[in-house]
Formats: structure tokens, sequence, C-alpha cells
């Protein structure tokens, strides 16, 4: 991967370049990823929107087809692949804070595992192997 100049900071972080392919971090708050939003992704012709859906988890990946670099040697244009990442917030207000503990709270109990899928594939694997293990 080589750095793209030109395209190193527009408000995306950095674009790094694979041949005619070019890839960024789209990134967005815990909100956005959940309830889904649009997002914007720098190209070589301005801005793209990448449209996150509902439920996106961090490290997802986005092809925007043809949003790359054309090749010298074929002329074909590149894709764009952005990769979904979600932001910790950081300096919480008080409110916030209080917020994110109530919504925090939410999540006890044995139903939490159903909102956090990562987790719950790995626990079920685990469970899985254990209960061939045993029998």
């Amino acid at each position: 991967r080589r750095h793209v100049a030109g395209l190193a900071r527009l408000g995306h972080g950095v674009v790094a370049r694979d041949g005619g392919d070019l890839q960024c971090d789209a990134r967005g708050r815990i909100s956005q990823a959940a309830w889904g939003d649009i997002a914007r992704a720098p190209t070589l012709n301005g801005e793209a929107e990448i449209r996150i859906p509902a439920e996106t988890q961090s490290g997802k990946v986005f092809r925007l087809k043809g949003k790359g670099v054309k090749s010298v040697r074929s002329h074909r244009e590149g894709d764009l692949y952005c990769t979904a990442t979600v932001e910790t917030p950081i300096n919480l207000t008080p409110e916030q804070r209080e917020l994110m503990e109530k919504f925090e709270a939410t999540f006890a109990g044995e139903g939490a595992r159903k909102h956090s899928p990562r987790h719950s594939t790995f626990v079920d694997g685990v469970k899985g192997f254990w209960d061939r293990m045993v029998s």
C-alpha cells in the first residue's frame, strides 16, 4: 500500500493506494453505526456518499466501484474500499456520561448477548466446542 499524494488529509484520515484501488476509513459515532447514516469518502473527483446501513459493525468494508485510480496498463478504473470505523466518544459532558451509563445498563442480564454479535458468536462457539468434547 502506498500513500496517495493529494488525498492524504481531507477530514477522513489517510487514503492508501494498492494498485488501482484506494483504501480509506469511514469514521462515525456509535449512533450513526447503530441507526444507519450517510458517510462521505474522499475520491479523486471530490467526495462520494456511502450509505451506512443500520447495525453496521466496525471493520465492515464498503466498495465504491470505479472510484479508485485509473491503471496505466489496463486503463481500468480501480475501486475505493472504505472500512467502517466506529469511534469511541471522548470528552463527554456530565449529561452525555449519564445517558451512556443508562444505555449501558440496558445490556445487563442474559439477553445482552443478542446485542453483541461478535461476543455471542464467540461464546456460542466455545459452548459448542465444550459440548462436543464432553459428549
